[in-house]
């Protein structure tokens, strides 16, 4: 049959992009092993504004309020700035007890990165501050945070982004996974693109980005759904790169549920997309950078593909399986079994992700045997990724919608857990 060679030849090309897109990603493994670099430490020099953009968040942003005013950092340095909106709760009462000062968005907001915009363009007005460091409301923020970035941005650093960690990590199976997710992205990829000096990954929360740098650009101007990895973008696009800062830890709260995180993902898909539609060509197209810009360009673009290639591998699962029943039906291989394939291959990937994931929780010195539900459900939560972005792909905007974080915990009883 004429359909045959077909099916064979784009199950090899789809295969062969698949391996390579791996490869690509498995040739920075090796600095994974390495510890991460230190930033030398400096004299506390910047002046901090401290943005927490906030959508009902009474039950938590009281114990995070507490963590960012115990830094180790002079007081006089640094302001906390909780932008409530949207609020149907008392989240700015609770974060005016709290200690920190409340400033209310003059126009509406459809996401996180339109207060941070209108927040930003008011600050920018005044000479008060030298950078803003970006939390979400239920974060929980270690003592060093800020005397960490002073060292980033004393060193010249335009943008930097913490160590994520959870503050729930054994919760759920999901809030499991998510931990396990996070410490992949801080050692797999911004720790190994700090090694060979390209951009780590802004990831939502706990990061830092100058004033000088905003006022070159005009502000804080995002457009996607996925603020944070636009502003990567429109870093690497700049020719500068984000700093991997792993001294400035903050603990996040995770989904507990999988509904949660079927929701959250979406929208990151969605947002991920969005982003690629907007600076993929321009990341393809500008010539005018060379060397390590060039590479920090392809990175990203890499980076920005991955539910594309996701969606790939679904499609080259659909091909194995029409060929397999093409060669049955046509009595070419009458003794193949039409399961055989992704069969293994899910058994293959599942053996991939396990070791994968133990290898990480090794490296970041986390509890396995707590973590156990965790590694074992990593497979399903990478795997229903597929379906997301597949989703992501015919879904070109989604409505914002909040996650109710409930988890009520303070710092010392995280650090406590580890």
């Amino acid at each position: 049959m004429i359909l045959i060679p077909w099916l064979k030849a784009a199950i090899f090309l789809s295969s062969a992009i698949s391996v390579l897109y791996l490869v690509y990603f498995a040739l920075y493994l090796p600095y994974a092993l390495r510890p991460a670099k230190k930033w030398a430490r400096q004299a506390p020099r910047c002046r901090f504004a401290v943005l927490v953009a906030a959508r009902n968040e009474e039950a938590v942003i009281g114990n995070l309020v507490e963590t960012l005013l115990a830094q180790d950092y002079p007081r006089e340095l640094y302001d906390v700035i909780v932008i409530p909106n949207n609020c149907t709760d008392d989240t700015a009462g609770a974060a005016h007890r709290a200690g920190a000062l409340v400033m209310e968005c003059p126009q509406p907001v459809r996401a996180k990165g339109d207060a941070l915009r209108q927040v930003i363009d008011m600050l920018m007005r005044q000479d008060r501050y030298d950078a803003v460091c970006v939390f979400d409301a239920d974060n929980l923020v270690d003592p060093g945070f800020l005397a960490a970035m002073n060292d980033a941005w004393c060193a010249g650093a335009p943008a930097g982004q913490g160590y994520r960690d959870s503050k729930n990590p054994q919760d759920s199976m999901i809030s499991s996974c998510y931990s396990i997710y996070y410490w992949m992205v801080n050692r797999l990829f911004s720790q190994t693109r700090a090694h060979v000096h390209l951009s780590a990954v802004v990831n939502g929360s706990g990061f830092m980005v100058s004033m000088d740098w905003l006022r070159r650009h005009g502000g804080w101007h995002t457009v996607t759904l996925t603020e944070d990895l636009e502003f990567t973008t429109q870093c690497i696009l700049d020719g500068d790169r984000v700093a991997w800062v792993p001294a400035a830890k903050t603990y996040d709260e995770q989904p507990l549920t999988f509904a949660q995180s079927w929701r959250q993902r979406c929208r990151w898909s969605v947002g991920m997309l969005q982003c690629l539609r907007v600076y993929g060509p321009r990341l393809i197209r500008d010539r005018s950078r060379t060397g390590r810009q060039l590479h920090a360009r392809l990175d990203q673009l890499l980076f920005l593909v991955a539910p594309l290639l996701q969606a790939l591998y679904l499609v080259t699962l659909a091909l194995s399986g029409l060929l397999g029943a093409l060669q049955i039906h046509f009595a070419l291989a009458p003794y193949s079994d039409i399961l055989y394939q992704p069969l293994f291959s899910a058994a293959l990937s599942f053996v991939g992700t396990v070791v994968l994931a133990v290898g990480v929780i090794a490296l970041e010195r986390k509890p396995l045997l707590s973590m156990a539900k965790g590694v074992l459900g990593y497979w399903v939560f990478l795997m229903s990724w597929v379906p997301i972005n597949v989703y992501a792909l015919f879904t070109p905007s989604l409505e914002w919608k909040a996650i109710p974080h409930t988890r009520s915990i303070r710092l010392d009883q995280v650090q406590k857990n580890k």
